[in-house]
């Protein structure tokens, strides 16, 4: 079942939204620890109140062009189930836009891009009145692997 409350950010020009239940907060940007020899998105780990938390660049995960962050730019901390693991990581957006109430009707399935295209991350596209928002499974965003690589670095 899709229907739900997504909070919507950007990415470039581009409108996404992760189920609101898989978010623990929203941060302003801070100082963030480089970790050597990580993968180039992973952008290192951050002290939240006592818990370091790994944080990526979302924009460098979806292979977009790098920017210098603004004062808009924000850390999204999200909960990732994986593989009988519970990882808490941060995704750098652009900007948080809002939460929205989306219903089943207005989301579709993934278009088809090809058989080459992994999209498993994403969820649905949610037709809505401000254009079309891409829905993240962020339970998907990263592999095992890089999941696994992410619980190491901490």
């Amino acid at each position: 079942m899709k229907t739900g409350k997504y909070l919507t950010f950007n990415l470039v020009e581009e409108e996404y939204g992760i189920g609101i239940l898989k978010v623990k907060e929203i941060i302003g940007m801070m100082p963030i620890t480089s970790v050597p020899r990580t993968p180039s998105f992973v952008k290192g780990v951050i002290n939240l109140r006592g818990k370091v938390i790994p944080v990526i660049d979302l924009r460098l995960k979806f292979g977009m062009d790098s920017i210098p962050y603004s004062d808009r730019t924000c850390i999204i901390v999200v909960e990732v189930d994986s593989n009988d693991m519970t990882v808490q990581i941060g995704i750098v957006v652009d900007s948080v836009s809002e939460v929205l109430n989306i219903s089943e009707a207005e989301i579709e399935e993934t278009p088809a891009f090809g058989t080459k295209l992994d999209t498993t991350y994403i969820m649905g596209m949610a037709k809505t009145q401000g254009g079309v928002k891409i829905l993240l499974d962020i339970d998907h965003v990263l592999s095992n692997e890089e999941l696994m690589g992410l619980k190491k670095t901490v």
